[in-house]
């Protein structure tokens, strides 16, 4: 019997000139995203000189901000209520919407690819516009206040909730969901006793986040007229009052660090 010999060449298909080295192609990499960043700065005009020139406005805007007029928080603290009620409403709503269609997205669960897809370019679309052009589509529509304010969040959170929680039930595991079929299961059994409870944890961790997202988008809103204190905000700042902009922003940074740690405590249960 002849005996084969294996050069170390023929194993290493970089040594063999096969294909370029990983360096080769690990620096290729950074080449073209320093290049990619180098021509986003050169065309939207972003560069060190442009912040050193405007470092100067920058410390004048935050002098007349400081100290806050805190005589005004008893102004904005109904409108700051009005803001988190916006937020807690759109979320809520947008959350109970995202439940079926995430459902219908979910490729694992049987669902016709005839209703999956078009549910997705719908899902896709929704996410596609941005809150504030929903709030200013919703105020020429219902008028100035709340209501388009509302409105504008279920749909933004209808979006995210829906795409993250359809992504969550696709990543679960599949053999509860095997073995209820194997048994005779209908599909509202395993959605129930298959799906609810291995997804559940995630859809809860997705609707905190979103309503962290909210209570910060509300508080914008106001600006295109979609009620809370965004309307304020811009008051303010169209006076130049920006020492009253200065105590709406710190009160709004209290509220959503308040949220945040609430939110931090449900999920670390929860996960």
């Amino acid at each position: 019997m002849m005996k084969t010999t294996v050069s170390p060449a023929s194993l290493n298909p970089a040594a063999s000139g096969m294909e370029p080295p990983r360096k080769y192609k690990q620096i290729a990499g950074w080449i073209i995203l320093v290049a990619v960043i180098v021509a986003c700065s050169v065309r939207t005009e972003a560069t060190p000189y442009q912040l050193i020139v405007g470092l100067p406005q920058m410390g004048s805007l935050l002098q007349e901000m400081f100290p806050p007029d805190w005589s005004y928080l008893p102004t904005i603290w109904g409108p700051m209520m009005e803001t988190l009620q916006i937020a807690i409403l759109g979320t809520t709503l947008g959350a109970l919407l995202a439940v079926p269609v995430a459902l219908l997205c979910a490729s694992n669960l049987g669902v016709s690819r005839w209703v999956s897809l078009p549910t997705r370019m719908v899902l896709n679309l929704v996410r596609t516009i941005p809150d504030l052009l929903f709030a200013a589509i919703f105020v020429a529509v219902f008028g100035i206040g709340p209501f388009a304010g509302m409105l504008a969040l279920v749909f933004f959170s209808f979006g995210i909730i829906a795409k993250l929680t359809f992504e969550a039930i696709e990543a679960i595991d599949p053999g509860p969901l095997e073995a209820m079929t194997a048994a005779g299961a209908n599909r509202l059994q395993i959605i129930m006793y298959g799906v609810v409870p291995q997804a559940l944890p995630y859809f809860m961790s997705y609707l905190l986040y979103t309503f962290e997202v909210n209570v910060r988008a509300a508080a914008v809103l106001g600006l295109v007229g979609a009620g809370g204190i965004g309307l304020l905000l811009d008051r303010s700042l169209g006076l130049f009052r920006y020492d009253r902009a200065a105590i709406i922003i710190l009160l709004t940074l209290a509220i959503v660090l308040v949220i945040d740690y609430g939110s931090t405590m449900i999920r670390r249960k929860l996960l």
